[in-house]
């Protein structure tokens, strides 16, 4: 029964054959290796394990998740949090206020998650009781070493002399485990062949030369229309290259990279999430572990260097089992051992008519779960507005001292103007776009 509520509050039917064979192959007792591809639903699969592992009586830290990226961390967190609501959980990750984490950190949560050197930070001054964890989770494994946080990842380990469980997830095979993990006597659940797991896609490609790769990639936005879009560029420079280049065309999108302050990469995120923009020009920071729902189309602007980063880049779309096209940009002389000679070629002739205007605008509201403030009041606030109807109110996202809901564009103005100023349970809000 506890699964079946789990599944309702996620809105999940079912779970699929990699996450019904965890649960079947998992063994008391033994470490746990998990291999499957991108998108597959390892979140949800180890989140089961906690639900057995975690005790309802213990005001400790009893589990600890680490993950490569604050992306990934931040999603984890929504998953954990939803699907095991008796379970206190808390997240860290680079780039965040440590004094808010560190006041977080005091009352202990059941669940830690968090980015490799984050977590160090906070074990090295003891804001963190790591004694009582008996429960290691380290989420997208090869991604973490591939980013280099190896030796955070020893210290780590070496700190947790308590552990009686360890749960490794990669999206690749791997063919030895590291020693330092401490993972010896193991299940392994393989799903990384798995066709059925695999994304079913259709790449195509365009040949252009490199003074004309732009209006490529400008015609391919044009022609995918409405479609939800990611471009992945190689560098930053092209990122932001390519996004002068929407503005002056006036065309809604977003850019996330490395270079951009945090709350702004969420903020992108969030608003591509509830279909305010359809567009998102990125670097392989999005090609793994971000909560990117029903992306239809990958267009590779500039190729990566390795075929492990074109799979992972085209693994956020046709996610759980459903389809997705891919665009590869090739200049003539360009050739990749991973893509086949045989790819569709496809001709781009004339002009196009722009990509429509995305259906919603993100306004946000300053007031949150701190001042009480929850999805059901700002929906009645909204429908108490003039002329305002329960259709035109997209996705809302509540965070601790703000909120951002996505309306219809055609009428964001107006909510604006009615809205700012008006009182939600007694609090004041000022409401603005994004």
């Amino acid at each position: 029964m506890e699964q079946q509520q789990i599944l309702q509050r996620l809105q999940i039917a079912d779970l699929n054959d990699m996450q019904r064979a965890v649960l079947e192959q998992y063994e008391s007792g033994k470490d746990f290796v998990l291999h499957s591809p991108t998108g597959t639903g390892k979140t949800l699969a180890f989140t089961l394990l906690l639900g057995k592992l975690l005790s309802p009586d213990t005001d400790t830290v009893q589990a600890v998740i680490v993950v490569p990226t604050r992306e990934l961390a931040l999603q984890i967190e929504q998953v954990v949090r939803k699907a095991l609501p008796a379970h206190r959980t808390v997240c860290v990750y680079g780039g965040n206020d440590t004094k808010a984490e560190k006041r977080k950190l005091t009352h202990p949560p059941a669940v830690l998650i968090g980015t490799p050197g984050r977590l160090m930070y906070h074990f090295e001054r003891a804001h963190v009781d790591y004694s009582s964890i008996h429960t290691l989770v380290l989420d997208e494994f090869d991604k973490s070493l591939e980013f280099g946080f190896h030796g955070q990842m020893v210290y780590l380990v070496e700190q947790l002399s308590g552990l009686a469980n360890r749960i490794l997830t990669s999206a690749t095979k791997m063919t030895e485990i590291p020693a330092f993990t401490g993972i010896r006597n193991f299940v392994t659940v393989d799903f990384s062949d798995n066709r059925a797991a695999a994304p079913r896609l259709f790449i195509k490609k365009v040949i252009a030369p490199a003074q004309h790769k732009l209006k490529a990639l400008f015609s391919l936005l044009c022609i995918n229309g409405e479609k939800k879009t990611i471009v992945f560029c190689n560098h930053r420079d092209a990122v932001d290259h390519i996004s002068d280049l929407l503005d002056d065309r006036g065309v809604i999108h977003d850019l996330f990279h490395g270079g951009l302050e945090q709350s702004d990469r969420e903020l992108a995120l969030l608003k591509f999430r509830n279909d305010s923009n359809r567009i998102l020009i990125t670097t392989d920071l999005a090609a793994r572990g971000l909560d990117i729902p029903h992306v239809d189309v990958i267009i590779h602007y500039q190729l990566p260097y390795t075929e492990d980063a074109f799979i992972h880049r085209n693994g956020r779309t046709a996610r759980m089992q459903a389809t997705g096209e891919v665009f590869v940009i090739l200049k003539p002389e360009e050739e990749y051992p991973y893509l086949s000679s045989d790819t569709q070629s496809i001709s781009l002739e004339g002009d196009y008519p722009l990509p429509p205007n995305s259906p919603f605008a993100t306004l946000y509201l300053t007031g949150g779960k701190k001042d009480k403030i929850n999805k059901i009041d700002i929906v009645g606030f909204l429908l108490n507005l003039p002329d305002v109807q329960k259709d035109q109110i997209g996705l809302i996202e509540v965070k601790d001292r703000e909120a951002f809901v996505a309306i219809d564009r055609t009428i964001a103005a107006a909510v604006i103007k009615l809205a700012n100023g008006q009182k939600i349970k007694g609090k004041k809000v000022k409401v603005g776009r994004t």
